[in-house]
């Protein structure tokens, strides 16, 4: 590994540029970009250790970079630059993968020390990531030193190893997108496309136009000829989350693309042959789907071809304090806020929680603690009501016996309510239309429920 690490500085301003040249060149191999649209073509070319980038530019913004850095290079670390910082725009950056932010107008020697630590952060994800070492502290992003998860890093770099299908099973938010970047940037194809996409957020009438692509005036609509996600991940990896969403009709295309390697765009009838490498990932039991004729068998056991499940966060409560001092760091530097650890009352709550949003739940958890704490260590009051409530799953006296009777029915109504959404927002994967239909209410009415128990549909969306 080269002593001198690869620096991209994308800027639209040329006075910016030649800063960081001036305060890089040293130390560094700096390149830099005078667009976003610049930045990506040279990170299409190139692999680099740290993109410093502007938040706000012409064209392709920060946030198209950093997106593009993270399906490419997962392990390249993002430091967003902003004029208009704002927390908010911070933890986006963040939760999409930044490593950190700086505010213009900074300290050249500030810059300079989060460069030097970005790289530094890299160096040691390489390390913990190769797949001998990776079951000391975690593999390609997924953190845990737990037997449960060392059999997962274990699964993980053997499906690396093997270009086949492969199917990640698992609740929601227990990381299956992780796992499925973790296989690809570990594989032959790293240097190619990982395209994500989730198959239950995609309308139903478009699900195979976007897959596959469609011909110029094949439906209302087409003004042009589309490529579809299978090109677009051509020599890489088509990551499928949540698979099970996807309508029967779409199914039937799929398992004939790939067993033929080959698809139809629709509208035409010339096959384009494709060499991609699928994962697939569900929160459902696709097995009971095949028996109650909601999943095809064929497709099933094309895609059941080397499963990988991913085990529930109460599953591996050992691996709670260090997924909890990961996520207190990085939003500590998301809010620029001094908060350096958990008080044992509130370590002691995290670990009384049962977490059916799993790794997702405790992240957001961390994250809204970190906001609010008026000290340096996390109380059990910054924490959500639902985490420092009495543990689910008890029965009601058990828990509630010592509480007035009405507090004590109040307490167990809620609890049921907040189980009740857990459970329906999983089913249908966060679609709120859905699950509205289902439980009989208005989606506005739905929403406020949400809200009132601290949830949100975005974080049962996928892995």
């Amino acid at each position: 590994m080269s002593g001198r690490g690869r620096v991209l500085v994308v800027d639209d301003k040329e006075n910016m540029l030649k800063l960081f040249s001036k305060m890089l060149g040293d130390d560094y191999d700096v390149t830099t970009a005078g667009d976003g649209t610049r930045a990506l073509a040279l990170l299409a070319a190139q692999r680099f250790d740290v993109v410093v980038t502007d938040l706000r530019m012409p064209g392709a913004d920060g946030f198209a970079v950093l997106r593009a850095v993270k399906d490419r290079a997962p392990d390249t670390e993002v430091v967003m630059m902003t004029a208009h910082a704002t927390v908010p725009d911070a933890v986006e950056a963040m939760r999409q993968g930044a490593w950190d932010y700086l505010q213009k107008p900074f300290d050249p020697d500030q810059a300079g020390e989060v460069v030097a630590k970005a790289l530094a952060r890299k160096r040691e994800r390489e390390a913990a990531q190769a797949p001998e070492t990776g079951e000391v502290g975690g593999y390609g992003g997924l953190v845990g030193r737990s037997a449960a998860m060392r059999e997962v890093y274990r699964l993980l770099a053997q499906a690396a190893s093997l270009d086949i299908t492969v199917l990640l099973g698992g609740e929601t938010g227990t990381g299956k997108e992780l796992a499925a970047r973790a296989i690809h940037f570990q594989s032959a194809r790293r240097e190619k496309r990982f395209v994500p996409v989730n198959c239950g957020a995609l309308p139903a009438e478009l699900v195979e136009s976007e897959l596959f692509g469609h011909a110029r005036g094949a439906f209302t609509g087409a003004a042009a000829a589309k490529a579809g996600l299978f090109e677009e991940a051509e020599g890489g990896t088509l990551f499928l989350d949540e698979v099970g969403e996807l309508p029967l009709p779409a199914q039937v295309k799929l398992n004939r693309a790939l067993q033929e390697k080959e698809i139809r765009r629709v509208g035409e009838s010339t096959p384009v042959k494709v060499d991609v490498r699928v994962i697939a990932a569900t929160h459902r039991d696709l097995g009971a789907e095949v028996k109650a004729g909601r999943f095809r068998e064929d497709l099933y056991y094309r895609l059941h071809v080397f499963p990988v499940e991913l085990p529930a966060l109460r599953a591996r409560k050992e691996d709670l304090p260090l997924l909890a001092a990961a996520f207190l760091d990085k939003y500590a530097r998301a809010f620029r806020r001094e908060v350096t650890g958990f008080t044992p009352a509130a370590l002691a709550a995290l670990a009384g929680h049962a977490w059916p949003g799993n790794v997702r739940e405790l992240e957001n958890a961390v994250e809204r603690a970190v906001a609010v704490t008026a000290g340096p260590e996390i109380r059990p009051e910054d924490l959500p009501p639902a985490v420092t409530r009495a543990p689910q799953g008890l029965p009601p006296g058990e828990a509630l016996s010592g509480l007035p009777y009405r507090e004590a029915l109040d307490q167990a109504r809620d609890q049921f309510s907040r189980e009740y959404l857990v459970a329906l927002m999983k089913e249908f994967g966060g679609n709120v239309t859905r699950a509205a239909e289902r439980a009989g209410v208005e989606r506005e009415s739905l929403h406020r429920l949400l809200k009132r128990h601290g949830l949100r549909s975005r974080d049962f969306e996928g892995p």
